[in-house]
């Protein structure tokens, strides 16, 4: 008999492999989440299952609309405005308080990875190395709940960031290449202020593209909309 604590484990081994899975694109927004089929493939009932999915839906990367099912999160317009807003805020204050933290090899890597994101040939080698580039210049902040909440967003974003590293590989990314450079630059500097004024705009750019594309959001808030 499964017992409330293997359920439990079970259900986030779920949720971790689903995550995976959602991040890496192989589950596209809005695609519908079989329960029954989530039992067959992890060999489990349907109480791990969902607690699993409940998991992701409290990271935002999951929709569960009560009797009808569960769905990856859609690309909802209203959502992403809200939540690119929100990063321009806390990544710009996560890097103010960050750079004085930063070791000379940490910042070394991150030189490396500004130069590496030039020459990346593909959009998922590019997400790959974009967040690590972005995750490692707030490695130097002392503040765990804002970590927390970096990662949350930057997870519940995955879609609209793939379609903007889509957008990259036909368009010059100069300006991307070369804000990443600037970003290093004023960490070198220990230039706080145009740190979090450089990301700020980095990540309004990111959103203001993006909203210029009303195309690629999915407008109904019903999942079988």
């Amino acid at each position: 008999m499964e017992t409330t604590r293997t359920a439990g484990r079970t259900g986030r081994n779920i949720a971790e492999q689903l995550r995976a899975d959602i991040l890496q694109g192989l589950l596209a927004p809005g695609e519908r989440i079989g329960q029954e089929v989530l039992a067959e493939r992890f060999d489990a009932s349907r109480i791990p299952v969902r607690e699993g999915l409940k998991i992701l839906e409290a990271e935002g990367l999951v929709t569960i609309v009560p009797n009808s099912g569960a769905w990856v999160a859609r690309l909802d317009a209203f959502e992403f405005d809200q939540i690119y807003k929100l990063r321009e805020q806390v990544e710009s204050l996560v890097l103010r308080e960050s750079i004085d933290g930063l070791t000379p090899s940490q910042i070394d890597r991150l030189q490396r990875l500004a130069d590496d994101i030039t020459k990346a040939s593909d959009a998922e080698t590019f997400m790959r190395l974009d967040q690590d580039f972005h995750l490692s210049t707030y490695a130097g902040a002392s503040f765990p709940l804002l970590h927390d909440l970096v990662h949350r967003c930057w997870n519940s974003t995955v879609h609209y960031r793939r379609i903007f590293a889509q957008e990259l590989q036909r368009e010059q990314q100069w300006a991307t290449d070369a804000e990443h450079h600037l970003i290093v630059d004023s960490i070198v500097r220990k230039d706080h202020e145009t740190a979090g004024n450089l990301i700020r705009a980095h990540i309004r750019r990111t959103r203001l593209k993006l909203a210029a594309r009303p195309d690629i959001f999915q407008r109904s808030h019903d999942p079988e909309g």
